[in-house]
């Protein structure tokens, strides 16, 4: 039986869409300027569960990074169980769900805005009766009109990430907009590609190896995460995503020769922190490989090497027989309450 292609699956297809979304989002960004608001203060809560938990990850690093916004994390299970009411007059919550269907993240946002919020819902729901999330915030930053099937969030993640890339051009004007220009060109050239000549350099360390790491500092940090999600439900293997430090107090020490680790540089240089990881992976045997775009300016380069990674974990889930669009036993919404 002929092995179907990655560009074949619902995924894949979803990935080549991805040039034309973002292109699509940063037209639609002046009518959408106004909800992207944050209060006086420069503080705003972030929400999310799973790839938009790592989504969110992104937010904060770029916000904090480029426009002097102090950025905080909502668990939503210290919200439900507070005690007391906590005060969030004149703050704002950015609550990030794809299909704005989470239960636990709309719930939480209703407590949060009776309790004084301001909400902005990022989704990928363009039905507002479909969409409680955007319902509840009152605003919704609509990544796209175009439905995401498959399970692992790939075009919905980036777009995620181009929220708060546009967010924090919007505040502060930190960016030149050729790079946005320029990253679309960069992924486009990226996606036109067989995806096997992206994939297939590392399937064959990957498919035998008992973990996989994906260690990142900064903005990577969000990549490795959900690098390492979409590994675990595409291609069904254990995989970690770290940041350089917390990798090394500790976690190195369960790596072996049988594992394979991606360290994701922001340059050909790699950074000391990552040279620290490169030698402790090193001296135990460890297989691994660097990963840097000589193409593209930081922080927008994070994109290209997540879309690459997503490419990768999709042609290993190929590789090993399986179904990347429907792992056995996920769902595309997660029922957490």
């Amino acid at each position: 039986m002929m092995q179907i292609r990655a560009e074949e699956t619902l995924t894949g297809k979803d990935i080549k869409e991805i040039p034309d979304l973002l292109e699509d989002f940063s037209s639609r960004v002046p009518q959408m300027k106004d909800y992207f608001i944050r209060p006086e203060s420069r503080v705003v809560y972030l929400l999310g569960r799973g790839s938009s938990s790592n989504a969110t990850l992104f937010a904060k690093y770029i916000f904090e990074e480029y426009t002097g916004t102090i950025t905080s994390f909502i668990r939503p299970h210290s919200i439900f169980e507070a005690k007391l009411p906590l005060n969030f007059k004149d703050s704002v919550v950015w609550a990030y769900s794809q299909s704005g269907k989470s239960p636990d993240i709309v719930e939480c946002l209703k407590k949060l805005i009776n309790w004084g919020a301001e909400g902005v819902a990022v989704t990928n729901e363009a039905d507002t009766a479909a969409n409680p999330l955007a319902q509840a915030a009152g605003r919704n930053i609509l990544l796209s009109k175009s439905p995401e099937l498959p399970v692992a969030a790939t075009k919905s993640f980036i777009l995620q990430l181009w929220v708060a890339l546009w967010a924090a051009q919007t505040w502060n004007k930190c960016f030149d907009e050729k790079d946005f220009e320029d990253t679309v060109k960069i992924i486009r050239k990226l996606t036109d590609r067989d995806f096997r000549e992206t994939g297939s350099e590392y399937v064959g360390n990957l498919r035998n190896a008992g973990m996989i790491g994906f260690i990142g500092r900064g903005t990577y940090n969000a990549v490795a995460a959900d690098s390492a999600l979409k590994f675990r439900e595409m291609a069904r293997t254990h995989a970690v995503g770290y940041s350089a430090a917390d990798f090394l107090h500790g976690p190195v020490g369960a790596y072996t020769e049988n594992d394979f680790v991606f360290l994701l540089s922001p340059s050909a240089e790699i950074p000391d922190d990552l040279v620290r990881v490169q030698k402790a992976l090193e001296l135990r045997g460890v297989r691994y490989a660097v990963l840097y775009e000589p193409e593209g300016k930081n922080p927008f380069s994070r994109l290209v090497t997540d879309i690459r990674l997503k490419i990768t974990a999709l042609d290993l889930a190929i590789a090993k027989g399986l179904n990347p669009d429907a792992p056995k036993g996920l769902a595309k919404v997660t029922e957490t309450h």
